[in-house]
């Protein structure tokens, strides 16, 4: 299996392959990891990573940045049809548009906007950073033999807002429930960062290798 990291950066690169690696030898699954910004790389994958550290419009312009990549995710995701796996913002960024700095226009591909967390406790504090835990709203592929209620690690001041809650597989609660995971066909992302989650984020990582559409 061929999995292509996002390069365009941003996001724990080494962090999210050495993740993978571990996943792999977990499963007994040969696999092939590039760290790459290269579109053909990108098509010539089996299934993609797209990490993302900063803000959204950072993250967007980063992506655009470099030639052809934007489109080359788009043909991956839309036209392929093949796995794709946000983190972060890289989920974030699945969204219609983002509100952080101004706001910028996302791929669109699961209905929603990306909006600052809004807490009326003054004992929580933005961003939400640290361990928590994140309940399984719909039985799914991704969270095969994770129990609910673990712990993953988040990093973030702003939450995905979807219109359509079916798309919400895992949520978590900070002073309101807040988007942990989206699924919408081949397009899966968690807010929460699986290469920092340990034992639970590599079980992760091995079921989105396992994962057959």
């Amino acid at each position: 299996m061929y999995v292509s990291i996002v390069d365009y950066g941003t996001g724990n690169l080494n962090s999210v392959s050495k993740a993978l690696e571990a996943a792999a030898a977990n499963i007994n699954k040969k696999l092939s990891i590039k760290i790459s910004n290269n579109p053909k790389d990108i098509l010539d994958s089996d299934k993609i990573i797209l990490p993302g550290q900063g803000s959204y419009r950072q993250c967007v312009l980063g992506l655009k940045n470099i030639s052809g990549l934007w489109d080359s995710i788009n043909e991956f995701v839309l036209i392929k049809k093949k796995p794709i796996f946000g983190i972060c913002v890289g989920m974030q960024l699945f969204s219609d548009q983002g509100f952080e700095e101004e706001i910028t226009q996302g791929f669109g591909w699961i209905k929603g906007s990306v909006k600052k967390i809004q807490l009326n406790n003054k004992d929580l504090k933005l961003p939400h950073m640290g361990w928590n835990e994140v309940s399984i709203a719909k039985k799914n592929d991704l969270f095969v033999d994770i129990k609910n209620l673990s712990h993953f690690y988040f990093v973030h001041s702003y939450a995905f807002e979807a219109e359509n809650i079916d798309n919400i597989i895992c949520a978590t609660d900070y002073e309101k429930p807040i988007t942990a995971a989206l699924l919408k066909e081949n397009i899966f992302g968690t807010q929460f960062h699986p290469e920092k989650s340990q034992e639970n984020g590599i079980k992760l990582l091995s079921n989105f290798l396992n994962w057959n559409l």
